[in-house]
């Protein structure tokens, strides 16, 4: 399912918002990763870039999970696997979401990434802000 997400977020990644920038651009991207054997941490680095990839901002400790016992069993909503209590899911989860909650916010308040430097718009209409090109130095 997140592949077939990334898939359609990639599909869409050449639309532009008001700014002229990609149409992610201003909006926060994390990924939680549960049940058991998932490689947590292979699987984040994935969903992370691809997001990022598509213009999406990463906040530190941008990913969080809980892979529980080796093998089939419980998952984490599942009452037996005890997840509920899991010490270092708890704090990564919590980092992650605040983290995540304060970029967001940082990014709403300034009305998202400013225009200059990195518009599609701007560079489709032959802006290049003022930077000599070091080819000819």
């Amino acid at each position: 399912m997140a592949q077939k997400l990334i898939e359609r977020l990639y599909s869409m990644s050449g639309e532009t918002n008001e700014k002229g920038q990609y149409l992610y651009y201003g909006k926060v991207g994390e990924c939680i990763i549960t049940g058991n054997e998932d490689g947590v941490k292979h699987c984040a680095m994935g969903m992370l870039y691809a997001l990022q990839h598509v213009g999406y901002s990463i906040a530190p400790q941008a990913d969080s999970g809980w892979i529980g016992e080796v093998g089939p069993g419980p998952s984490y909503l599942d009452k037996e696997s005890h997840a509920a209590q899991n010490d270092f899911t708890n704090r990564n989860t919590t980092f992650m979401t605040y983290n995540m909650l304060l970029l967001a916010r940082m990014l709403k308040e300034n009305k998202g990434y400013p225009a200059y430097g990195n518009s599609r718009k701007d560079w489709d209409q032959g802006s290049r802000w003022h930077f000599e090109n070091p080819e000819y130095r």
